[in-house]
């Protein structure tokens, strides 16, 4: 057995525990990353990144059967399936590669391997027959081992049929047909992809709207495109049970009181995900959990000093960049930095489906439950002559302002790259920037940003091009 001394071990190297690693290095702290699987963890491999990578092929399908109008006349179509996903796991695998060359650049040291916890200040590592191959004796430990998609009974997940989102990213070919169960930002980013490429795909929702966590006008938006696009969405639906049925699925649904049985292909578990919090350790060293993942406070610190967590598995929302920015300040503090704490209120949710959805902020229902009058400005991508010049002219910028100060509240989006524009309204808000700041700085002209302008133009009844 090997033996180890250092200032901090990482367990998990996915969004947060690879920066948070990387950053400790950085500042000259005696960093080991313990990981089981690929550097990287579920965002790089199997989530954030190889999803994008399929997602670009569908919109590639979606532009080959549109262009025509474009200039293009395309004869007979062969899409090779196979190779969509090969392409997808080549990208995950070029990520996962250039992990492993930063920690060797930074010197952060790898254990492959399942880490626990087996005293404050210690940890063990096992191979994969169990055996213990490394004890490590360190000041800090920061336990970053992500999440998983949530179960629920009824639901029986066997991965061939009833599919996890692993699985939906590796299929050989596409379903005929498709039910996915939740309509989150996962579930919404498979039935894009999927509907490219003419499988029959149904979104079961329980609450009443796609995208329930998005701004309302967002969510009626994007189901109208879905629809438009053969798309089935059957909202304020519950699943009461997901079965293997011969070579398909059965998939039993209740709304308005009636129960019905729904048959497919497949059927895709999207509804959300649970901590990896078993068999750290951290039952016997009584770190305490809340409502199933890690307690923390601002500075990612668990109720036992010297024990940490980050990312998914320290709760909502489940983001890589939250992630991320968990590890840095995590280890800024370690290091007596004094960094800023994370505002939550602040952290910008994408979904990458077409047409892209991004948001930030306070949706206009919450910023009016909160008591603020409001100004609203809206601009239709409809009236950007660059949307029109790239083929989508669909959706819309919504920013929502404090009507006395000019204090931007919220900004929800749906239409195309809305997912690069987000970054504007999050610089907008950290620097406390106004309607004004934002609608007198010049955007340049064409692009898709100035809809960002003219909507808070809008909401000042100032813009010029609605």
């Amino acid at each position: 057995m090997n033996h180890h001394r250092c200032d901090i071990v990482v367990i998990g190297a996915g969004p947060g525990g690879y920066v948070a690693a990387i950053r400790a290095a950085q500042l000259r702290l005696k960093t080991i990353c313990v990981e089981r699987d690929r550097l990287g963890g579920i965002c790089l491999n199997w989530g954030c990144i190889p999803t994008k990578a399929l997602l670009r092929s569908a919109e590639q399908m979606h532009f080959l059967k549109r262009s025509a109008e474009f200039g293009f006349e395309v004869g007979s179509l062969t899409v090779n399936f196979p190779r969509i996903i090969e392409r997808s796991r080549q990208v995950a695998e070029r990520m996962s590669n250039g992990i492993a060359y930063l920690f060797r650049k930074y010197g952060v040291q790898h254990l492959q391997g399942t880490a626990t916890i087996a005293d404050v200040g210690v940890v063990e590592v096992r191979d994969a027959e169990g055996t213990v191959t490394d004890r490590i004796e360190c000041a800090h430990i920061i336990v970053a081992t992500g999440a998983r998609p949530r179960t629920i009974p009824g639901i029986e997940v066997d991965r061939e049929r009833i599919l996890t989102s692993t699985e939906a990213m590796l299929l050989k070919e596409p379903p005929e047909s498709l039910i996915i169960i939740g309509g989150g930002a996962i579930g919404l980013e498979f039935a894009y992809f999927y509907n490219a490429f003419g499988t029959q795909v149904t979104i079961i929702e329980m609450m009443p709207r796609l995208a329930p966590n998005e701004d309302e006008e967002i969510s009626k938006e994007l189901e109208r495109h879905f629809k438009r696009d053969g798309i089935q969405v059957m909202t304020s639906t519950k699943v009461v049970s997901a079965r293997r049925k011969g070579k398909g699925v059965s998939v039993t649904v209740e709304r308005n009181g009636k129960q019905e049985t729904l048959t497919a292909a497949m059927a895709l578990n999207a509804i959300g995900v649970q901590a990896n919090v078993e068999g750290i350790g951290l039952e016997q060293l009584g770190v305490q959990l809340e409502r199933g993942f890690i307690k923390v406070d601002q500075y990612l610190r668990t109720n036992v000093p010297g024990i940490y967590a980050i990312g998914d598995v320290a709760g909502p929302p489940w983001l890589a960049h939250k992630a991320s920015a968990e590890g840095i300040v995590c280890v800024e503090a370690i290091a007596g930095h004094h960094p800023q704490p994370i505002d939550y209120s602040n952290i910008p949710a994408c979904t990458y489906c077409q047409p892209q959805i991004a948001s930030i902020g306070l949706t206009e229902q919450q910023a009016r439950q909160a008591g603020y009058e409001l100004k609203i400005g809206k601009f239709p991508f409809s009236a950007s002559g660059k949307a029109w010049g790239m083929g989508e002219a669909r959706g819309f910028v919504k920013l929502i302002f404090e009507a006395r100060y000019g204090e931007l509240l919220g900004a929800h989006m749906i239409g195309p790259e809305v997912t690069e524009l987000i970054a504007e309204l999050g610089l907008a808000r950290s620097s406390e920037a106004t309607a004004r700041t934002i609608f007198r700085t010049i955007h340049a002209h064409p692009t898709l940003s100035e809809a960002v302008m003219e909507a808070a133009a809008a909401a000042y009844e100032e813009a010029v091009n609605i």
